[in-house]
């Protein structure tokens, strides 16, 4: 049984899982479906199309799947899918799909704060930290465990690395290569994010071996050249095997150097 507000609407068409508390002001649209164990605290908006999933806590004024801000958008059936046990902070704002992929997703395990914003057909993935007023514009991807501080602005079609960390006020217009920092203005690689992976866990072997892998990657030469000096001087890793790969499928766009 679900505790909800006599002051809350929802529509009689939505479907409510087991153990909610749903607070007063809050508004569910009809063609949403929410999982078991969630609490939308006061004056939380579940518009058309969302897909929650369990044990995400949801604070005051956030708006979960608002028709996208996209004028190629005509009213196409699209959803907003967030997936179980995150905490989306006051006034966090997360749009619907478009028809470019037809959803926009938000994993499981994230800490979205205060006024961050989640444009149409973005992707973010499993345990992310998202700062303050950082604004994510349509179908960026945020990869697993990434951190991005307060105001990041991100452009559209940009990708984010997992285990990275962009500083604040960080305007972000190229991929953002995984394990490593980004920061100043215009957005430059500041090295390896040796806290966050120490904090993840990295053994020291594993750091050592991005560290190589970085002062190849971004030193002078050809990239194709470099790449291949990775496969020979640093061997075939699970980590190495996720940069090159990602450089591989971002190499249209370019990524920050």
């Amino acid at each position: 049984m679900s505790n909800i507000s006599p002051l809350a609407y929802i529509h009689p068409e939505a479907k409510i899982g087991e153990n909610c508390e749903i607070g007063p002001f809050c508004y569910i649209d009809k063609n949403v479906v929410i999982g078991d164990n969630n609490i939308l605290m006061n004056s939380v908006t579940v518009l058309y199309g969302a897909r929650i999933g369990n044990g995400n806590i949801i604070f005051p004024g956030a708006v979960i799947s608002a028709i996208p801000q996209d004028l190629k958008f005509v009213g196409e059936e699209t959803t907003a899918e967030v997936g179980d046990n995150n905490k989306i902070r006051e006034n966090v704002t997360i749009n619907r799909g478009t028809k470019a992929k037809g959803k926009t997703v938000v994993g499981s395990n994230n800490l979205l704060m205060e006024g961050m914003h989640v444009a149409h057909d973005v992707i973010v993935g499993n345990g992310c930290i998202i700062g303050n007023g950082t604004k994510l514009a349509g179908e960026v991807v945020i990869d697993d465990n990434a951190i991005l501080s307060a105001h990041v602005l991100v452009h559209q079609f940009c990708r984010i690395g997992g285990y990275t960390m962009v500083g604040g006020g960080t305007k972000v217009s190229q991929n953002i290569l995984p394990y490593t920092m980004t920061a100043r203005e215009p957005a430059s690689y500041c090295g390896l994010n040796l806290v966050g992976l120490r904090r993840r866990g990295f053994s020291r072997e594993a750091i050592d071996q991005l560290h190589r892998t970085y002062m190849i990657v971004m030193g002078e030469g050809l990239l194709a050249d470099k790449v291949e000096r990775v496969k020979q001087e640093i061997g075939i890793t699970p980590e190495t095997t996720y940069i090159l790969d990602f450089i591989k499928d971002t190499e249209k766009r370019g990524f920050v150097r």
